[in-house]
């Protein structure tokens, strides 16, 4: 009888079934994701830290490494892939008068007729931003908040005039320095000192009639000071106008700090004699406007 070839044959093809199930076992436990050799990520939007009365803004927008994308929802789950590595997630929402490049928002240009000093737009849209250092590691799922912070203060002054002129003025036309017309949001490094006009108007009713108020939105202050410099104009040119001048800043000192509250400080035009001859107005006292109540005390 001839010896058997079978056995060695079976058992051979037992032992390759066995390790191609033990290949494949291995192979589902290896990845948790369906990318195994990248990284995917979900930004839900956090508007928590915005002012009181501002509305959630429209749409938002990510950028992170060679990916940018735009939401209108609260959360954001791109399908794009990413290599593992590190990155910054940056995130920001569209603001009138706000132009954005990397990290640096840049205030627009003031229309109108500014001829002399940098002008910027004394009331660009609410602008919020993020900024995240990110470690990627191949497949995995990253479920990543974005805290939107507040980059834009609204600031409003209210001064009292003084003397018997102060029902004849007609209009007060002035300008504030030291304003910064651009911010790096990743560091807080703000740009170069600029303008913005102040656009006072007179209040004709109730308990402030008579006094005037200007209100600007800015992206922040820069510099060494920042001033009240403009002009008193008066009805029928009698007396003929008068200089304004007025140190902010020290009042404006924390100003870059807080933003998602409104300023209001309250000041009072007191008259400066020179030589026995009237040269002009100085504001003077400011102090904070509690709750921004034009109507508190000045």
């Amino acid at each position: 009888m001839k010896p058997t070839r079978y056995i060695p044959i079976l058992a051979a093809a037992a032992a390759a079934a066995a390790a191609l199930l033990t290949a494949s076992c291995v192979k589902d436990t290896l990845y948790n994701t369906p990318h195994p050799d990248h990284g995917k990520i979900t930004v839900t939007a956090d508007w928590s830290a915005r002012g009181e009365g501002l509305d959630i803004p429209a749409t938002w927008t990510i950028a992170m490494g060679d990916y940018t994308g735009t939401e209108t929802s609260a959360t954001h789950a791109p399908d794009h892939l990413f290599t593992p590595g590190s990155y910054t997630l940056v995130a920001w929402n569209p603001a009138e008068g706000i132009t954005v490049s990397g990290t640096t928002a840049t205030v627009a240009p003031a229309s109108g007729n500014q001829t002399t000093g940098a002008f910027i737009d004394n009331t660009p849209g609410w602008f919020f931003t993020h900024t995240e250092q990110v470690s990627i590691e191949k497949d995995k799922d990253y479920p990543l908040t974005a805290t939107m912070k507040q980059q834009v203060r609204e600031l409003t002054l209210v001064v009292e005039p003084t003397g018997d002129a102060a029902d004849r003025i007609t209009e007060i036309v002035a300008h504030l320095t030291g304003v910064a017309g651009t911010l790096d949001f990743a560091t807080g490094t703000y740009g170069a000192a600029s303008n913005v006009e102040l656009p006072f108007t007179k209040i004709t009713e109730g308990a402030d009639a008579g006094k005037w108020t200007a209100t600007v939105r800015l992206l922040g202050v820069t510099g060494t000071e920042q001033l009240l410099t403009g002009e008193i104009r008066y009805a029928d040119g009698n007396p003929t106008p008068t200089t304004l001048e007025s140190d902010l800043t020290e009042a404006l000192a924390a100003f870059n700090t807080g933003k998602d509250a409104s300023l209001t400080l309250g000041g009072t035009l007191v008259e400066t004699p020179e030589e026995a001859e009237f040269s002009g107005f100085e504001i003077s006292g400011w102090e904070p406007v509690e709750g921004g109540d034009v109507s508190a005390s000045l």
